[in-house]
């Protein structure tokens, strides 16, 4: 199978790339340091495969994912993480996404897993799949759309505009946020949502 590495420190493509070559039927034909990069090689070389960091300058590994299934294009996406947060998990089922396992899997693994995904099914680290089924998206639509305006510095007066309702609305929206997430404050709920990917 052709493969694609995708990954922005230098060191870990190199290595990530040379020890798959070392299986005799993956063949590493790219590597890219972003994921505009990526997307650009999957549609030169089409390789069968597509291994990425989660998190990229340019595109992320999502990003790719998303365009990818945007586009019917048949390249399969391994996602490789370090972190195990739920909203990057669903958000990756929602992109297709084939495999999905944490940076510091081993080797054998990830050659393992780029098997499974070749052969048409899914791979999920059990940690990844763990947390993500015990950390579910607490928030409503209408609130992640709320913070996510808030996250632009927005006042409630101008998100208010933004989505058709009234300041009071949004207020209470983001009250709601603040008490479901146990934040601070607007700041606060917004950092806890980022960081579990629940804005994504």
């Amino acid at each position: 199978m052709k493969v694609i590495v995708a990954e922005d420190q230098g060191m870990l493509r190199g290595a990530l790339s040379a020890l798959l070559d070392l299986e005799d039927d993956i063949e590493v034909v790219g590597q890219a340091e972003n994921g505009e990069q990526a997307l650009e090689l999957i549609r030169s070389l089409r390789p069968d495969l597509c291994v990425m960091d989660i998190e990229m300058p340019k595109m992320t590994g999502l990003d790719v994912a998303e365009r990818l299934k945007e586009d019917r294009d048949p390249c399969r996406v391994v996602i490789l993480t370090t972190f195990s947060r739920s909203g990057y998990f669903q958000r990756a089922l929602r992109a297709g996404v084939g495999g999905f396992l944490l940076k510091d899997s081993p080797i054998n693994e990830l050659a393992a897993a780029l098997r499974t995904v070749y052969a048409g099914k899914r791979a999920v680290s059990s940690e990844l799949a763990l947390s993500a089924f015990e950390a579910e998206n607490p928030l409503t639509e209408r609130e992640r759309e709320v913070l996510k305006l808030a996250r632009e510095g927005l006042p409630a007066g101008d998100i208010a505009g933004r989505l058709f309702l009234s300041a009071g609305t949004v207020r209470n929206y983001l009250s709601e946020a603040i008490q479901k997430l146990e934040a601070k404050n607007r700041i606060d709920a917004i950092g806890i949502a980022e960081r579990n990917g629940w804005l994504d």
